[in-house]
């Protein structure tokens, strides 16, 4: 199974952090950050132009998009 956004197609990220210990960098591990995808079902008559497509189906789709798709406007 894919982590990736269904709906924005979102997917995961690497990321490093630099640690400054006195007069130096300390270069840490890189992580790879991933998004918080879960299941959610997309009403079939919406009119959100991004949700369209996928109307009526369950899909994998990141928090950001769940949210969006409560929204009224």
């Amino acid at each position: 199974m894919p982590r990736e956004c269904q709906i924005c197609g979102k997917t995961s990220v690497m990321e490093s952090a630099r640690k400054k210990l006195m007069s130096r960098y300390n270069p840490t591990p890189k992580k790879r950050k991933r998004p918080n995808i879960q299941k959610a079902h997309i009403p079939a008559g919406i009119k959100k132009k991004n949700f369209k497509e996928h109307a009526g189906q369950k899909v994998l789709a990141c928090t950001k998009c769940i949210k969006t798709l409560g929204k009224d406007k």
